[in-house]
């Protein structure tokens, strides 16, 4: 559970939900450990429980507990308590994280003025008390020494589901402990690696990112546990590229196939990380790839991502309106991303154009994106068009008799000296659909023309919430009968006069 870093009692509260706070500063935790930018504690309150906070997330602060609370992905008291500990001593977070670095000198320092066999002893103890490290090791020894096919049978024991799959998918409760074993296969691809094993390595990875990818419609991944795994073997994975320097355009191609393909939801893959594995001529192979791919299927999310990036990443302004114009949305906002492009860089008249044709191609039954509308209005009160302008928000006003829609066609006559005549045009439709509406009690609004009738439909707020356009029919009758009496700006509705 990720969220904003910078937090006190209330970012806590608002974490955990009142509840959850209340009870956490009921409980104390016990010598709550600083580690750099992480808290750990064990946490009393009803049973005792592992509670940490990471406060160097990329999303910021980052809680995980082993309650069951906690394990659901929620912000529990455990977690509240030692945020606490943080947040009440703000001034001696920098003392605190002093003394943690000093603990892990003085650990590391420790470490190696023990003897070899006191190592082994140490190790040794350790493992048959943590199966997980026993795990890790032994993957790792194997991988050192061991024939790549036993790796990869470890690996695959690794990611096989059955044994947390109850009734053949891994629910939540069981989803933790699945993840924890996974990650243990980032841990044999580098130990690869690192024993100079890098070909090895790269091709242990991509198998475990396929077989991981393949099993994730049968985890319960609420908490995002899969992304994270698998992201860490695509690092392993690129890891393995330097050293082993693989043919450049096969490793092209992997990066490029897999970002393609149905099964890239976790990893996030970008070929253009492998830029300085592939050199020149590998980057050229990516962009020849990802040219053929969007050629087949211009549509496709990931054909267009992938031409989207390389044109970015060089700075082509034309590729990437290229690869927008080839999929243009009916209402106008694919012309209106394409003419901002164009527009920041520095070619104002071709952006103008494209947000023109966004209004001029849209289809008569479509409604045009309001932000194009805002963005050519606004293009052409810089250029004194402000007629184009009136004419502009009469056809967002015809597609859609908002309030919003009635106030920006006001704004725009009233620059252009036109309020009076064109008010009276925008009235019209108005009166209409006023009597064509029915009010909420099933029958046609009432032609009382008193202000206390609406006044009295906006008291009722959510019950009796009026459309904009019952506003505006009313706001007009009570104006015609009684101008005095009619709701003003005051309301926040178009003042009538």
């Amino acid at each position: 559970m990720a969220q904003d870093l910078d937090f006190g009692e209330d970012g806590l509260r608002a974490l955990a939900g009142p509840r959850s706070f209340e009870r956490g500063e009921g409980i104390w935790p016990r010598w709550p450990l600083w580690r750099s930018v992480r808290i750990t504690a064990t946490v009393h309150g009803a049973d005792a429980y592992q509670a940490e906070l990471a406060l160097d997330e990329p999303d910021g602060l980052a809680g995980e507990c082993d309650s069951p609370y906690g394990r659901e992905g929620s912000f529990c008291k455990h977690m509240v308590a030692p945020g606490l500990t943080r947040s009440l001593s703000r001034r001696r977070v920098p003392r605190q994280r002093g003394r943690a670095r000093t603990r892990d000198q003085e650990l590391d320092a420790w470490l190696t003025a023990l003897s070899r066999d006191e190592l082994l002893a140490l190790v040794r103890e350790q493992v048959g008390e943590d199966r997980q490290l026993a795990r890790r090791l032994e993957l790792r020894a194997v991988s050192v020494r061991g024939d790549l096919v036993v790796v990869r049978v470890g690996m695959r024991e690794l990611l096989d589901t059955g044994p947390f799959a109850r009734y053949g998918y891994v629910e939540y409760a069981d989803a933790h402990a699945y993840a924890e074993q996974a990650l243990q296969g980032v841990s044999a691809s580098a130990a690869l690696t690192a024993a100079g094993r890098a070909v090895d390595a790269i091709s242990l990875s991509r198998e475990a990112i396929l077989l991981l990818a393949e099993a994730q419609d049968a985890i319960d991944d609420s908490v995002g546990r899969l992304g994270r795994i698998e992201a860490a073997l695509a690092e392993a994975h690129l890891d393995a590229c330097r050293p082993a320097l693989p043919d450049s355009d096969e490793t092209a191609r992997w990066p490029v196939d897999h970002l393609l393909s149905d099964l890239d939801d976790l990893t996030g893959i970008d070929p253009l990380d492998y830029e300085d594995v592939l050199g020149a001529q590998g980057v050229a192979q990516v962009r020849e790839l990802a040219a053929t791919a969007w050629r087949r299927n211009r549509t496709g999310w990931a054909e267009k991502y992938l031409m989207e990036r390389l044109a970015k990443v060089a700075g082509d302004v034309d590729g990437w309106g290229a690869v927008h114009a080839a999929d243009l949305a009916p209402d106008g906002s694919t012309h209106l991303s394409v003419a901002r492009k164009l527009h920041a860089a520095g070619r104002p008249d071709e952006a103008l154009r494209w947000a023109e044709r966004g209004v001029e191609e849209s289809p008569d039954e479509v409604t045009h994106d309001r932000a194009l509308i805002d963005y050519l209005c606004d293009r052409y009160t810089s250029a004194d068009r402000l007629f184009d302008a009136v004419a502009l928000r009469w056809v967002q006003f015809a597609a859609r008799r908002s309030l919003v829609a009635y106030q920006q066609l006001r704004t725009a006559a009233r620059a252009a000296g036109c309020w009076q005549a064109e008010r009276e045009q925008a009235l019209v439709p108005l009166r209409a659909d006023a009597g064509q509406q029915r009010s909420w009690y099933g029958g046609r609004f009432s032609s009382m023309p008193c202000s206390t009738t609406a006044r009295r439909l906006a008291g009722r707020g959510a019950e009796t919430p009026a459309h904009d356009r019952q506003w505006l029919a009313l706001t007009d009758q009570a104006h015609a009968v009684r101008p005095a009496d009619a709701p003003g700006p005051i309301c926040g509705w178009p003042n009538r006069s």
